[in-house]
């Protein structure tokens, strides 16, 4: 493990006030997305959609690390540039997602883990050959009735520490994403408690697989009530409890935190964002910032719908999303910048 180097790609991703893109879904979820637009389902689609991602000019402002799928890792434009190659030209460092998704655990109805440990070490090694600095790994943890159990937790928190114990032998920064679902009706206490106890359970396995902290980013949820839930908080009571349960259970050696929106609009996402930098932007031992997904690519894949007519559009109203996030980790974001959306 080179030490000084993970802490270089860390401060990177960290620094300069920006965040990260989440580019990485899978080739099924893609597909959904793409069905629900009348986009084709097809490689050549998905192609072009990322093309327009990483060609948008000006995305290195505000974007300093790219999340990408093992499809996405090899792709290129029109002309034969490899999407990698772009995003390191910008000074976007590349990172890949590492897991191979969730299955049911079996015993524990209404819970899974996460596959993907078989073979990660040769996995890795050869993505960092390709470019790729950092790894993410996902978990998901349900919130219903009897769930989730302690035993899922566990689980999913030492799959998760192997993991990033395998990225830092190897040479990438791992990106740690416990997911609280926010699907369901449960209350925003309960979200809270969940959260608590994901967290403790991660911090622990993550010490006992000697995973060196300094060199890690975490990606967690925010603490959010169900979205079938009959009221949802306001932004300052969601940045109050988030940053509260982080200061209680996220160690101040963590460098960094990068929430994933989860399912969030995009104006929530940034508007929540914000709040936890007005309140406690004085008092957070670590860098607080974004990992976004559909909060940052939906307005844009709803105005291209596979019309390559529609792309500088497009390109625009990513960008236009990068400004709101990053405004919203200084703290500045407001409801007038939105009004100079595209």
């Amino acid at each position: 493990m080179d030490v000084k180097e993970l802490k270089n790609i860390v401060n990177q991703l960290m620094g300069n006030g920006k965040g990260l893109l989440a580019m990485d879904e899978s080739v099924a979820t893609c597909n959904k997305r793409f069905e629900a637009l009348g986009i084709p389902q097809t490689e050549e689609y998905r192609r072009k959609y990322r093309e327009l991602i990483v060609t948008t000019p000006g995305l290195e402002t505000y974007i300093s690390g790219a999340i990408l799928f093992q499809e996405t890792i090899r792709q290129t434009t029109e002309d034969g540039t490899l999407f990698i190659d772009i995003l390191i030209k910008k000074g976007i460092i590349p990172g890949i997602k590492v897991d191979q998704g969730t299955v049911p655990m079996p015993a524990f109805p209404g819970e899974k883990v996460t596959e993907g440990l078989d073979g990660l070490r040769e996995r890795l090694i050869d993505y960092y050959q390709k470019g790729a600095r950092f790894a993410k790994w996902r978990a998901v943890i349900a919130i219903d009735h009897g769930i989730p159990t302690t035993s899922c937790i566990k689980a999913n928190a030492y799959l998760l520490a192997r993991y990033a114990a395998l990225c830092q032998e190897c040479g990438s920064v791992p990106i740690v994403e416990p997911e609280v679902l926010m699907d369901d009706n449960h209350t925003f206490e309960k979200c809270a408690e969940v959260t608590t106890e994901v967290l403790h359970a991660l911090f622990n396995a993550l010490y006992q697989q000697r995973v060196n902290l300094e060199c890690m980013i975490l990606k967690p949820n925010m603490i959010l009530s169900g979205l079938d839930f009959r009221t949802q908080d306001d932004a300052g009571a969601i940045a109050e409890a988030t940053v509260t349960c982080f200061l209680r259970c996220v160690p101040a050696a963590v460098p960094g935190i990068a929430f994933l929106s989860g399912g969030q609009a995009f104006e929530q996402a940034s508007e929540r964002l914000n709040a936890m930098h007005v309140k406690f932007g004085d008092i957070m031992p670590w860098t607080l910032t974004f990992s976004f997904s559909r909060a940052i690519q939906q307005p844009a894949l709803e105005a291209w719908k596979g019309d390559d007519q529609q792309i500088a559009i497009a390109q625009r109203l990513l960008l236009h999303r990068g400004t709101c996030n990053a405004a919203a980790r200084r703290g500045e974001y407001t409801n007038a910048l939105e009004a100079h959306e595209g």
